[in-house]
């Protein structure tokens, strides 16, 4: 599975996209159709603090996939989206397997 990690208006430092990176591979454990998966990291102000958001999008076959999630650190913010995805790809499986 090819992981493509995009950091908007700042640089991420390897030790933030060796982390994304790690918990992502996870995912393909999971579900071994995943194409790739798009992180996207983003830097939110608002008045009184700054919220670090993570989008993760997974490319399957039919939809894809897509979370976001934000708290005060990236690697919370990723930790969250995957388990989300991590759900996601429970229920997709599941739905499948009826249909079969």
């Amino acid at each position: 599975m090819e992981i493509t990690i995009q950091s908007i208006h700042f640089n991420s430092k390897s030790e933030l996209n060796d982390f994304i990176t790690d918990k992502v591979a996870k995912l393909a454990h999971l579900f071994d159709k995943i194409e790739c998966a798009s992180v996207t990291l983003k830097l939110e102000k608002s008045d009184t603090r700054e919220n670090k958001v993570c989008d993760v999008r997974l490319a399957v076959p039919g939809n894809d996939l897509f979370v976001s999630r934000q708290n005060e650190t990236f690697e919370a913010a990723t930790n969250a989206a995957v388990e989300a995805l991590m759900e996601q790809i429970k229920r997709m499986k599941s739905k499948l397997m009826e249909a079969q």
